[in-house]
């Protein structure tokens, strides 16, 4: 009896070693105010935009030294961001007690230009992320931060909405998993079918169309705003979101659909997932059928989002649920596009 007592505590330790809380800073979803002091002139420079900065990030009475580098593909552009998307790399550990505790490198997306409107652009981006965290726990979690840039003189420059992206490796970790080392390219066949399936019905509800489940952008590796995940980082992957800017969702005035798509705009609905993940989607949108109270109340759970932007948005929700209302709509609205 004691070994098999031994046995299943065991067992019930290492299923709790299996799974990790979130580090601190994406523990709750309350709005964090942030300072973060650098040459941020340079930063909002075109010519500077594959350099990076040293400066400090200040929360509270506590200055974290780090540096800054602008990141992304389109929002990278000036002709689209005034004030591009930035990569906060701690220059040295948080300490155990801070915020940052645990973090090393983070991704933040920023407000990409001044005016009111992209604040709320922003909003239902981080929102996306929000939607994704109600359905499965492998996915980014994002933590919405008030940001007072300041120049490296001390002066003021901006305070502008902002959020936070989880590391992929904490994302792993949380769910007692790894990163994924692959190449440029994975077969359809090494996919976790419910999370793929997942993956393809969740981008169909935001239409999203801004995304690969298979391979990377030219020169990188897979996959195009998605990252894998598995145990012990071998096959079967599971594929984790993030990049929403261009969903018909959040419907930014730069996104347009990718070449070779025939839809007329990024709110245009159209299915990518894979043929024989069909099953699988049927359950997924059951899922998401019995998620659909859950989901909508995320909207009220933002209240920088403004109630006009929250009203489109359910509105826009509410008729992707009305194409999944039935296995019958799914297979009619989604699967007659399902790929190979």
């Amino acid at each position: 009896m004691k070994t098999l007592l031994g046995v299943a505590a065991f067992a019930s330790a290492s299923a709790a070693m299996a799974q990790s809380p979130p580090t601190p800073l994406f523990a709750d979803d309350s709005l964090i105010r942030v300072t973060i002091k650098a040459p941020i002139a340079r930063l909002e420079s075109s010519e500077d935009r594959s350099r990076n900065v040293a400066g400090s990030l200040t929360t509270g009475a506590e200055a974290l030294p780090i540096r800054l580098s602008p990141r992304g593909i389109t929002r990278l552009r000036k002709e689209t961001c005034q004030f591009p998307p930035l990569r906060v790399d701690f220059t040295g550990a948080p300490p155990p007690t801070s915020m940052f505790a645990g973090q090393r490198r983070l991704k933040l997306v920023t407000h990409c230009r001044p005016n009111e409107a992209f604040q709320q652009y922003l909003l239902l981006e981080y929102a996306t992320y929000r939607l994704y965290n109600q359905l499965t726990p492998m996915s980014f979690r994002a933590r919405l931060a008030q940001v007072d840039y300041v120049e490296d003189n001390g002066k003021p420059v901006t305070s502008r909405l902002g959020f936070f992206i989880e590391d992929l490796s904490d994302v792993a970790r949380r769910n007692g998993m790894a990163e994924a080392q692959v190449g440029a390219r994975i077969q359809v066949a090494t996919l976790n079918p419910a999370e793929a399936a997942r993956f393809a019905v969740f981008q169909y509800l935001i239409s999203n169309l801004d995304w690969a489940m298979q391979a990377g952008p030219a020169g990188d590796t897979c996959c195009h705003n998605s990252r894998l995940i598995s145990k012990a980082g071998a096959p079967p992957y599971t594929t984790v979101p993030y990049d929403f800017d261009y969903a018909g969702f959040v419907d930014a005035p730069y996104a347009v659909p990718p070449e070779g798509i025939n839809v007329s705009s990024v709110k245009s609905r159209f299915y990518r997932g894979f043929c024989r993940h069909n099953g699988e989607a049927l359950k997924a949108t059951a899922d998401l059928r019995a998620q659909r109270p859950a989901m909508l109340a995320v909207l009220s759970q933002i209240p920088q989002l403004k109630e006009g932007t929250r009203r489109k948005a359910a509105s826009f929700l509410e008729r992707s649920f009305a194409d999944i209302a039935t296995d019958q709509a799914v297979t009619a609205n989604l699967l007659k596009t399902c790929v190979g």
